[in-house]
């Protein structure tokens, strides 16, 4: 049966900045054959982030090109820990919290991969399924003899850790374990490419040598490179740690903001590698982009696309509302139509003041509210004079009256008053 792909996967990749390298002979099989490919995911957390992205996106276009990818959870692999990239030993994780990782994890890769239609359909593995029947002497006497210590230590990902300090036997046998992930799913779903981070090519062909000398078979590698940003440090973290994408990590509304804020040189590079939309819709927005940075056209339409595809449409219009409400001209009917998980992400790092249950039952004037109960104002003077200078408003509405009463009518989801100073200074109330 005669296979014709939907497009040249490898040169899609390199237009799109994400080939690293490839085993020669690789292209020629995909044009050929439908391949089965796939990517191991370690499941150190219960959620993957933005960096596992590029591995998501590799699977998602080789899927569009024709072809069969299939996910791997590191059931087994997350009990040793890989060292590739690391300069210090990996904790390791006990069972319970390595099967909440993994449980995390598969929901949300069944997100961007299509498991039930056509040929090509994707499948989601645990690679412990197949290592918990193996016992140490047989694994060492029927693997570990096909892989010389020379060969291993040759690897970039073990010398990098000698130089830096050693690293454990655990860690050391990880290539080994990962080999034969491939040498399983090579015998066994018909995987003849594994595709990885540019780290992962020690790991990745030290399968390849294994599917060589155990089965007498060929198979290959692709690797894309470390994505960086335009300064050269490392894309993936904001300043709070890792962007996540589990909405109790990382809100739609930060997940949002994260991609708005990236830099212009960046989005440009950011939108080939992360976005599905067509080269001639991506050229068109980068063409656009090119003398109008300031419009930030080009990161919008990133952080939209992702938002709905890692959250929902909903979760992005809720985004996009409270992004309105503080960065733009929002109302009070937008700020009161978000839900409570918005609003809370979106007051999260505003200078923040509480007020308890109990100093609130009657309410409280306006002046005392804004000087002493807070200190959003140094003094009532000053309150005063800013409110009838009408530059203070209470929820996005302008509040006018100095003898006002602030209640309980004014709580947002019966917990957060926003109050504001001129156009940009916010503050949270939050009632306790």
């Amino acid at each position: 049966m005669s296979f014709t792909p939907n497009f040249d996967f490898i040169e899609e990749l390199q237009w799109r900045g994400l080939l690293h390298d490839a085993i020669p002979g690789t292209q020629e099989l995909l044009t050929k054959e439908q391949v089965t490919a796939y990517i191991g995911f370690d499941p150190t957390a219960d959620s993957l982030h933005i960096g596992n992205m590029v591995p998501i996106m590799m699977l998602t276009l080789f899927q569009k090109a024709g072809h069969k990818p299939v996910a791997l959870v590191g059931g087994a692999t997350g009990m040793v820990g890989d060292p590739s990239g690391k300069s210090a030993e990996r904790k390791l994780l006990d069972a319970n919290s390595l099967n909440a990782n993994l449980e995390g994890q598969k929901k949300q890769l069944m997100k961007f991969l299509d498991f039930e239609n056509g040929s090509n359909a994707a499948k989601l593995v645990n690679n412990y399924d197949w290592f918990k029947d193996w016992n140490f002497l047989d694994f060492i006497r029927d693997v570990g003899k096909h892989i010389t210590v020379s060969y291993m230590m040759g690897k970039d990902s073990v010398k990098n850790r000698l130089e830096s300090g050693g690293l454990s036997f655990t860690e050391f046998s990880y290539q080994l374990v990962q080999g034969y992930d491939f040498v399983h799913l090579y015998k066994n779903e018909g995987c003849k490419l594994q595709m990885g981070g540019s780290d992962q090519w020690g790991n990745i062909t030290t399968g390849t040598e294994l599917i060589r000398r155990m089965e007498g078979g060929e198979a290959f590698a692709i690797t894309a490179p470390l994505v960086t940003k335009s300064d050269g440090t490392k894309f993936g973290k904001s300043e709070g740690g890792n962007v996540w994408l589990d909405p109790k990590k990382t809100s739609p509304f930060k997940f949002y903001q994260f991609w708005l804020n990236v830099a212009d040189e960046d989005a440009i590079k950011f939108i080939k590698i992360y976005s599905l939309k067509t080269r001639v819709q991506i050229q068109s927005l980068i063409d656009e982009h090119v003398g109008n940075e300031f419009k930030r056209e080009l990161q919008k339409a990133l952080a939209e696309e992702l938002t709905i595809r890692v959250h929902a449409k909903e979760d992005l219009e809720m985004a996009l509302k409270a992004t309105d409400i503080f960065f733009g001209n929002g109302s009070k009917d937008d700020l009161l139509s978000l839900n409570e998980e918005t609003l809370s992400s979106s007051l999260d790092g505003m200078e923040k003041f509480t007020i308890t249950q109990s100093d609130f039952t009657e309410g409280i004037g306006v002046l005392d509210f804004l000087a002493s109960n807070t200190q959003i104002f140094a003094s009532k003077g000053e309150a005063r004079k800013m409110i009838q200078a009408n530059g203070f408003s209470i929820n996005k509405e302008k509040f006018t009256d100095v003898n006002g009463i602030i209640d309980a009518s004014y709580l947002l989801h019966g917990k957060y008053i926003l109050a504001q100073k001129g156009k940009k200074q916010y503050y949270v109330v939050e009632i306790v």
